[in-house]
């Protein structure tokens, strides 16, 4: 059955609604008492940390695999990805469980803190950017008020070794 022009603008107007829910947003969360973002587009849900099964021969930040609810999801653990000693878990801790690029992974991370709107214009390059030095997983810096939010670049993040 073809849509006819209204049927299309309806799901045109329903689509561009989705993606303004969306706009902006980013799911803060921290490491140490750094706090980092992530867009939301990307988040599925946070769970508690389940039990997770190491798998061998695999990096030392991928802390092994979950299931949940029948997906095999691997779990990266945010503090060692970025070079941070390990810490127990506590009731604090959880998995951030994101899709990116059809596929889906979970972020352990020490507390999520909230989702925050950062309006475009409130976001830039970071400082360093234009030096030969520059932090790999950050994308951009989100400025709010007297406060930063370092914004991940999931795909150097996910994808770099």
């Amino acid at each position: 059955m073809a849509l006819d022009n209204e049927q299309i603008e309806t799901v045109m107007d329903n689509k561009a609604v989705e993606e303004d829910t969306t706009k902006d947003k980013y799911l803060t969360f921290l490491i140490d008492n750094e706090e980092y973002g992530i867009d939301i587009c990307y988040v599925i849900e946070i769970i508690p940390v389940a039990a997770i099964t190491w798998v061998p021969e695999t990096p030392q930040f991928l802390k092994g695999i979950i299931n949940l609810r029948g997906s095999i999801i691997p779990v990266i653990d945010v503090r060692l990805r970025f070079h941070k000693e390990e810490k127990p878990y506590d009731e604090l801790t959880c998995i951030i469980v994101i899709e990116y690029e059809d596929y889906m992974v979970g972020l352990l991370v020490d507390t999520v803190n909230e989702v925050m709107l950062i309006p475009e214009e409130n976001i830039s390059m970071p400082p360093n950017a234009k030096l030969k030095y520059q932090n790999k997983f950050i994308k951009n810096i989100g400025k709010m008020e007297d406060e930063v939010q370092l914004l991940l670049d999931l795909n150097k993040f996910l994808m770099s070794d």
